[in-house]
C-alpha cells in the first residue's frame, strides 16, 4: 500500500496515524500492481469567517495533492466560512457561480486533478447555472469538478443538524442525489450528519456508487460515533468511504479531524490525527467486485 501523510503548507506538525490490517494492505498492494487510483483528503485548518485565507489554504492543498500524484482531492464541509460560524452564514453566502467554486474549478483544470470542493453556504436566490431546491434561502452545497474543470455533480446536504446547531433553522435541505463517473469509480457525496442515515448510502449503492465522499465538520466529543458510523457505511454497502473533516476551534466547538479512507471491507486504509494534514492513499478499484463476490451480502437483501 502507498500511504503518505505529511503537513504541507496547509498544516503544522501533526500526529497523523495510519491504521491498516492485512486485508487492506493486500488490496493496496494489488492496486499498486494494477489500476492504482490515488485519493487525497485535505484536513484543513478552518478560521471562522476568514473566507479568503481559508480558500487560499484549500488551493494550496489542491496543489500539494496534485504534486503527490493524486487523482482526486477532497475538502471539508463549509471549509471557507466554518461550520460553527452560524452568524456569518448570510454574509459569507455565495451563488454557485461565486468566487470559491470558480477558483477551485480553475485549480482542478490547471492541475489536472478532480476536486471535491468541500461545501459552501450557497445563496440559492443568486445561483443561476444549476437547479436549486428552492427559489431562495441558503444551502450547504458541495460541488465535484473533474480534472478538466467540468462540473460532475452537485450535492446539497439532505439532513440538517438541529442538536446544539442552528443549521436546521438557517438552511434549506437538498432534494437530489447525483452520481458521477470519476476515473474508475462511480462517486456520490454525502455531508457530515448524513452519516447517521444509512438509507441515503443504500440509495447511492442502488445507483451504482462505489466511492462515497463525506465532507464534514465533526466535533469533539463524538469520536466513537464518527469512526463507527463511517466504518459501518463502508461495511454494509461494500464500498469505499472517505470522510474529510476539518481542524480548528470555534467559540463553542472543536473539530476532531481524523479524516479517514475506508475500504469495502471496512478497513481504514489511511487516517489523520486532529491537526491539519493532507492524507493520501491508493485505492484498488478491483476490491469492490472481489469483496461483493466473495461475501455477497448485498445480494441477500430483502428490502
Amino acid at each position: 500500500m502507498t500511504t503518505e501523510r505529511s503537513e504541507p503548507e496547509i498544516a503544522s506538525d501533526s500526529d497523523t496515524d495510519t491504521d491498516v490490517n492485512d486485508a487492506g494492505a493486500a488490496d493496496a498492494a494489488d492496486a499498486a500492481d494494477g489500476d492504482a487510483w490515488t485519493i487525497a483528503l485535505a484536513q484543513l485548518e478552518i478560521d471562522a469567517g476568514a473566507v479568503e485565507g481559508n480558500v487560499e489554504r484549500a488551493l494550496r492543498a489542491v496543489d500539494e495533492a496534485a504534486d503527490r500524484g493524486a487523482d482526486l482531492v477532497a475538502l471539508p464541509e463549509l471549509f471557507n466560512v466554518g461550520y460553527f460560524a452560524f452568524d456569518l452564514y448570510g454574509r459569507c453566502a455565495e451563488p454557485f457561480e461565486g468566487e470559491t467554486f470558480t477558483r477551485l474549478r480553475e485549480a482542478a483544470a490547471d492541475r489536472g486533478i478532480a476536486v471535491l470542493a468541500g461545501t459552501i453556504v450557497e445563496d440559492l436566490a443568486a445561483t443561476e447555472s444549476v437547479e436549486t431546491p428552492a427559489d431562495e434561502g441558503l444551502a450547504n452545497t458541495a460541488a465535484l469538478f473533474g480534472p478538466d474543470g467540468d462540473l460532475e455533480l452537485v450535492y446539497r446536504k439532505h439532513h440538517l443538524f438541529g442538536y446544539e446547531s442552528a443549521e436546521s433553522d438557517l438552511l434549506v435541505p437538498g432534494d437530489r442525489l447525483e452520481v458521477a463517473e470519476v476515473g474508475p469509480f462511480t462517486v456520490g457525496v454525502t455531508t457530515c450528519y448524513d452519516l447517521r442515515f444509512p438509507e441515503l448510502y443504500r440509495a447511492y449503492v442502488d445507483r451504482g456508487v462505489d466511492l462515497v465522499l463525506v465532507p464534514s465538520a465533526w466535533p469533539y466529543p463524538r469520536i466513537e460515533h464518527w469512526e463507527t458510523l463511517s466504518r459501518a457505511r463502508a461495511i454494509e454497502n461494500q464500498c469505499f468511504v472517505a470522510t474529510i473533516n476539518g481542524s480548528g476551534t470555534f467559540e463553542d466547538a472543536e473539530l476532531l479531524g481524523r479524516s479517514t479512507v475506508y475500504d469495502p471491507w471496512g478497513v481504514p486504509l489511511a487516517s489523520s490525527g486532529d491537526e491539519p494534514a493532507l492524507v493520501t492513499t491508493t485505492l484498488d478499484p478491483g476490491a469492490i467486485e472481489r469483496i461483493r463476490t466473495e461475501f455477497p451480502a448485498l445480494r441477500d437483501r430483502r428490502l
